[in-house]
């Protein structure tokens, strides 16, 4: 009597999950979801071909290796052939520009901000941030408007100081 499907599907488990997993790995670059889906299609394929896996034809192993391959390299195929443009699909450059850039040197800056001193970081949210006026800025922290001059002064070389210890040069 020919084993079931299922028990079938286990001694396939049981023999070639482990190596077909560390195949997918190397295969998606250690992306851990996308081997996940690799692994997870090629059984279900080696499932609705079950009755054609036989170890007398051919190594069952390399028939799921093959599988898994070819799935990475028809995603990959998909997702280039999705990202190309025809000559009359090119876009004409007004579309919205990149912000990661501007992103990411504002979370460096709000980082660098924390270095200062509170008096400091203030002045230079008051008027730059904020983008107060001097005097607004010196009625709302309650110092004179020199001071607020002097500390914008010197806090804007601190920040600079503690912008350069981060790593981020002008």
């Amino acid at each position: 009597m020919a084993e079931s499907p299922v028990a079938l599907m286990r001694q396939l488990h049981d023999e070639h999950a482990a190596a077909l997993w560390g195949y997918c790995l190397r295969l998606t670059g250690h992306d851990r979801a996308r081997a996940e889906d690799v692994v997870q299609e090629t059984l279900l394929r080696a499932w609705r071909r079950m009755p054609d896996l036989d170890e007398s034809q051919g190594s069952v192993r390399a028939w799921l290796f093959t599988v898994a391959r070819n799935i990475v390299i028809d995603d990959w195929r998909t997702k280039r052939s999705q990202s190309e443009m025809t000559v009359a699909e090119v876009p004409d450059g007004a579309g919205e520009a990149d912000r990661t850039d501007q992103v990411l040197l504002s979370w460096v800056v709000a980082d660098a901000l924390t270095r200062l001193s509170p008096e400091h970081r203030a002045v230079l949210v008051e008027c730059y941030y904020r983008g107060l006026p001097v005097a607004e800025a010196a009625e709302r922290l309650g110092v004179p408007v020199g001071t607020v001059k002097s500390r914008a002064h010197y806090a804007l070389r601190a920040l600079r100081l503690a912008l350069e210890e981060m790593g981020v040069v002008a």
